[in-house]
Parts: structure tokens; sequence; C-alpha cells
């Protein structure tokens, strides 16, 4: 079990550090069986693949969650360039590969610089997002084909933490239902090739944080 950081009493909401390579229903269930609780439920979930924060509560707090539905989020971003995958992170089947041009950093800060504001994304098919009540994700996992969607995904702010050997660390600070998959591949094709996000950390929903 990750470290369990409680962030105010009165709020009755448990800040969890989901680890990387479990599924946010797994991690939350083997919570709660660890402190004894009759019921559980989160306010946002993170895919097997992302670490970090994830807002809970227990019994009767669980109807509090939908207050904290629809915050604000930062997350750290490691975005892989040269290679495309179909699920757009690091768990997908490659489905393309690009050589990478000669980029410096600053045309990769530009690139960052000019997502600022509200852009209009794909959403990738192995998100959580409903289509006909189920997630995208499980008709993307049994091989269905269903309808692209575009979405409107509002950054706030987009740094440059470092790039090196073709892969760039990136910190977002951005608004809910943006898909940093979404991001990543968008980056990618703006830098003259193709990208996956290889690694994803989400260091605060609202005003809950963790460590970086």
């Amino acid at each position: 079990m990750s470290n369990l950081i409680k962030y105010k009493e009165e709020e009755k909401i448990i800040i969890l550090d989901k680890p990387s390579g479990v599924s946010s229903f797994r991690f939350i269930n083997e919570y709660k069986r660890s402190i004894d609780a009759k019921k559980i439920g989160h306010a946002g979930t993170l895919d097997p693949m992302a670490s970090g924060v994830m807002l809970v509560a227990v019994n009767e707090n669980t109807k509090i969650l939908g207050e904290f539905v629809g915050l604000t989020k930062k997350y750290i971003a490691e975005i892989t360039l040269g290679k495309k995958t179909d699920s757009g992170d690091k768990e997908g089947n490659v489905v393309e590969e690009k050589p990478v041009p000669e980029i410096t950093d600053e045309k990769v800060k530009n690139v960052l610089k000019s997502l600022i504001g509200n852009i209009e994304m794909p959403v990738s098919n192995f998100s959580a997002m409903k289509y006909l009540g189920k997630p995208r994700y499980e008709y993307a996992r049994a091989g269905k084909e269903i309808p692209e969607v575009r979405r409107e995904m509002e950054i706030f702010e987009a740094n440059l933490i470092k790039f090196e050997k073709n892969i760039i660390s990136a910190e977002f600070f951005v608004g809910s239902g943006t898909y940093i998959r979404s991001i990543a591949e968008y980056v990618g094709e703006k830098l003259g090739t193709v990208a996956h996000l290889s690694d994803l950390r989400r260091t605060a929903v609202g005003p809950f944080e963790i460590n970086k």
C-alpha cells in the first residue's frame, strides 16, 4: 500500500498516492480492506500506468465526493518521441515509427507554450470516457471500432522540465477532462514526428497535493 496522506480532517477526504501498475479499482479496494471500511468511493480514476493523487472517501463520507469532481489537475508527464501506440501510452502496441528531427529545448518550449488555452483534440479510444454506457477502453480492448470523439481541453500551464534522448519531461496544469495522452500525441505531431505518453504522475487535484 502506498503512502496515505490526510489533507484536512474536516473535509472528510483522504488523499491516496496510487502507484503505477495497478488499476484504480483494485487500489482503492485494497485500501478499503486495509482499514476495514464498509464503503469506499473516489472522485476520479487514474490509468493503471499512472501514479499520484486519488481523492477517496469512506462510509458515510462518500456522499460528498460529487463536490470534488471537475477540479483542476496537475501532472508531470514523460513524452517519448518517435513511436506512436494504439493506446497513446506505453502500454499499447506500436502502430507507427517516425524519425525524430533535430529538436532544441527552445522548440519544445514553444510547442508547449502553444498549448495554453482551449484546444480541441481527439480523445483516445483507451480513455474512460463513456460511449453507450461503457468506457471507451472496453471497446478498444475488445477490438471493436467506435466513432472518434473530439473534445475541447483546457490547459493553463505547460512547462518543460527536461528534454533528453528524445524524451520530454513536462509539467501540466489543466482543466478537468483534459487527456494527457492526447497532448502527448499532439506535441509529437507539432515537433514533426509521432509520440506517446511513457509515464504520468498526477501531483494535484484542485487544492489537494502530494509530493512530486
